[in-house]
């Protein structure tokens, strides 16, 4: 008997480009429908305050721009979803008869130019900044804004390696940011210690309680170990609240002093970083060396985490993270795997609370609630669980996104002078979420290369990798 051909034609039902124009218009209308029930509550009027008075101004014209944008995007997704369906149903005259090279993927192409060019404009930013807007004073608001991206890159490395390179949900991360934070605040303003002696400090005391709730959860996975470390990072709040005689309660600790370029200090008197360095004085010299600072511990993050994954410990939180009990039959110590991946992401967050500290002179415990957890935990799980940089990309787009909105008054010329798109930044948020669940499931960057490499550096696809590990 003769194999059958591979290239034969088979019996296969015919394929055609058919849209169901009436069905995707119906369904576009019951979507408008169910966002204007939902936009009578929340859109429709807005509160006017005026001396003691509460008025109501009514919106509609909004709303219905806001349901005509909802039935254009459900009719194009219907457009969308039919298009794709007839490419992924007919068959190519290539397939199975073209020999398979293992060709470098899109992302490795990417990467290869895309980190240094990142690198270099996070390096010359304030330089780039001072360019474009004329001056260091008029570069202000573009500095901070680039430390407090650089903060969440940074917490956003550190907790990639508890959830994205161990797979422990963490919802309590904020705790060591908290630790951090408090830790240099106390020792600064108690003992006078610097800031360059209390930064690593404040990472070991964090590492410190990583240890403590890795030993209460060693046992405990899935819903249960987010439920835990949730519980835990409320606990630490609430301790630095009603510890008043240690952490000044609500109140929080002020006047924390600031860090000094290596026993130069920011001041415009004699012996300051501007005199020694026959500069005019300006408050920016301390702004952009916060900014280097926080770039400085960020690549460090990285840095020791990179290393950290081309180590057996590395290779043993990946085990951990596709299948615990394989882990366990290959001889792992899940005990100390599982310790170590709590107390090293917590030590990263400890120095970014202790920098946190630093540049705001102020701590209290209304900064660390688990909005914070939360905006670092969808920093992670949007660019990627395990890819360093899908988090930094993430955290551009989520923390810098809701700045940009502030700079769209051109939107008051469509919606009214009384709009104010900064307001829309959490429904904006969670329709982003709602959008990477549906097309990018795994996260921005789904590929991820191995830690050992045999013969042939290639990416793992986010389809050969176990669902929500991508």
């Amino acid at each position: 008997m003769n194999a059958p051909s591979i290239t034969s034609t088979a019996q296969t039902p015919a394929v055609t480009r058919r849209f169901d124009l009436r069905a995707a218009l119906k369904d576009s209308f019951r979507s408008a429908l169910i966002m204007l029930g939902l936009s009578i509550p929340i859109l429709a009027f807005r509160t006017d305050q005026s001396g003691g008075d509460i008025f109501l101004t009514p919106r509609w014209g909004l709303v219905a721009i806001i349901c005509a944008i909802v039935f254009g995007l459900r009719l194009l997704l219907h457009a969308f979803t039919a298009s794709k369906a007839y490419r992924q149903a007919t068959p190519s005259s290539h397939q199975a008869t073209e020999p398979v090279h293992a060709e470098p993927s899109a992302y490795q192409h990417v990467s290869k130019f895309a980190i240094p060019f990142f690198l270099g404009v996070a390096l010359a930013f304030p330089l780039l900044v001072y360019l474009i807007q004329g001056g260091l004073n008029e570069s202000r608001y573009w500095v901070d804004l680039g430390i407090l991206i650089l903060t969440y890159v940074m917490l956003g490395w550190g907790l990639n390696i508890v959830v994205g390179l161990a797979g422990l949900l963490d919802l309590g991360y904020v705790a060591f940011y908290a630790v951090g934070a408090y830790s240099y605040a106390l020792l600064s303003t108690t003992f006078g210690l610097s800031f360059w002696i209390c930064l690593p400090l404040a990472g070991i005391l964090a590492a410190f309680w990583g240890m403590i709730l890795g030993f209460p959860v060693l046992r405990l996975r899935g819903d249960y170990l987010a439920i835990v470390t949730l519980a835990f990072g409320e606990i630490v709040r609430l301790v630095l609240i009603n510890w008043v005689d240690l952490t000044n309660g609500g109140a929080g600790i002020s006047s924390i002093p600031r860090a000094s370029f290596f026993g130069l200090p920011f001041t415009a008197g004699e012996g300051g970083f501007a005199a020694t360095f026959g500069l005019e004085f300006n408050g920016m010299h301390r702004i952009i060396f916060l900014y280097y600072l926080i770039l400085v511990l960020a690549l460090l993050t990285n840095f020791v985490t990179m290393r950290l994954r081309r180590l057996p410990i590395g290779r043993a939180w990946e085990a951990l993270r596709e299948d615990e009990i394989a882990c366990r039959s290959l001889g792992i110590n899940t005990t100390n795997t599982k310790l170590t991946a709590f107390a090293i992401g917590a030590m990263f967050g400890g120095f970014a609370g202790s920098f946190f500290a630093v540049r705001q002179g102020f701590v209290s415990p209304e900064s660390f609630n688990f909005l914070e957890s939360a905006i670092i935990l969808a920093i992670v799980v949007l660019g990627g669980m395990g890819s360093q940089i899908g988090v930094a990309i993430a955290a551009i787009v989520l923390v810098g996104g809701p700045e940009i909105l502030r700079n769209l008054t051109f939107l008051q010329a469509i919606f009214g002078t009384g709009f104010d798109p900064n307001e829309y930044r959490l429904l904006l948020f969670g329709a982003g979420m709602v959008a990477m669940m549906v097309w990018r499931p795994r996260g921005l960057i789904s590929e991820r290369e191995p830690s050992v490499i045999l013969k042939e550096r290639k990416a793992i696809s986010g389809s050969l990798v176990k669902e929500g590990h991508g």
